[in-house]
């Protein structure tokens, strides 16, 4: 990959992270509800995370990684992604969600005992810190947030790291304007607010919604992924809202010192022109920044090239 160019005031990103979302596999390869190719919507996915050369520092999956949380499904996900993660030099961050089990998700991802206890970690990505929370509920859809998960939050907490923390977890602590993600919320959020109101939390990374979303809790700023499986059609009034096989998508979040950018990237083949390139770039950086403003800002009359 090229080295980053500077064209404007931001340095480049010290982090960019690659944020994938509910993938809902099936042992065996099935078809999600009969009709859904999960297993080809997650390969397109992984291919176009390939073609974003973006040097990641993690890939993320923030839930709902096996859609009955079956064995297979777990070994087929991390056979489909661990070579991905690979190839770009970068560690896997498996998040629990409501669909998943505990016990088979600990031993076919994490090679640890089938338990019932909570999936969480920390990695430390060249000082940029990274929390995964386990929401999930055992035997439940909505999520939660027990006082020994929560304590232990806090406790991770106490020394801020040098490029600050993301919080990575499935049920995000943000409104739904689809009333049937409100009966699946995230439970005991002002608990976790006060944990981490005051911290080094810069982010969160969520998903369970199947669409992209954005909005701040205790003032940081909250970002949803959508889904790899299938997402939700919020074209259509919020009752009638139900998903469709499009719009699926990944996002990358590339963390700078003083803020973080949350791109949604769609996984789909369209015509795309060939103006811009690495070749552009190069050019661009030959020139001083007046000669680019000149260049690429200036307006140009009509009928001229």
């Amino acid at each position: 990959m090229a080295a980053p160019y500077v064209f404007g005031r931001h340095a480049p990103a010290s982090h960019v992270i690659v944020h994938v979302s509910d993938p809902h596999l099936l042992a065996g390869g099935a078809r999600l509800g009969g009709v859904y190719d999960v297993d080809s919507t997650l390969a397109v996915t992984l291919q176009a995370i390939r073609r974003a050369q973006a040097s990641p520092s993690a890939i993320v999956v923030t839930g709902d990684l096996a859609d009955l949380g079956e064995p297979d499904a777990y070994r087929r996900l991390r056979a489909a992604v661990e070579p991905v993660a690979t190839e770009l030099g970068c560690p896997v961050v498996w998040v629990a969600g409501n669909h998943d089990e505990r016990p088979a998700m600990r031993e076919h991802l994490f090679d640890l005992d089938a338990t019932e206890q909570p999936i969480t970690g920390v990695w430390d990505l060249d000082g940029l810190r990274l929390i995964a929370l386990d929401t999930t509920v055992p035997g439940w859809h909505h999520g939660d947030l027990d006082s020994q998960q929560l304590e232990w939050l806090r406790e991770q907490l106490r020394e801020p790291a040098p490029h600050g923390t993301l919080l990575a977890m499935h049920h995000p602590p943000l409104p739904s304007h689809l009333p049937l993600f409100d009966i699946l919320e995230l439970r005991h959020q002002d608990e976790l607010a006060d944990v981490i109101r005051g911290t080094d939390v810069r982010g969160i990374l969520a998903g369970h919604l199947h669409y992209s979303s954005h909005g701040t809790f205790a003032g940081i700023p909250v970002s949803v992924a959508s889904a790899t499986c299938y997402t939700m059609n919020v074209a259509r009034p919020a009752l009638e809202v139900n998903g469709m096989d499009a719009a699926q998508s990944f996002q990358l979040a590339h963390v700078h010192s003083d803020t973080i950018t949350h791109t949604v990237v769609p996984v789909v083949e369209a015509p795309t022109g060939e103006y811009f390139s690495a070749e552009w770039a190069e050019k661009m950086a030959q020139l001083t920044a007046e000669e680019r403003l000149e260049v690429f800002s200036r307006k140009r009359p009509r009928g001229t090239a």
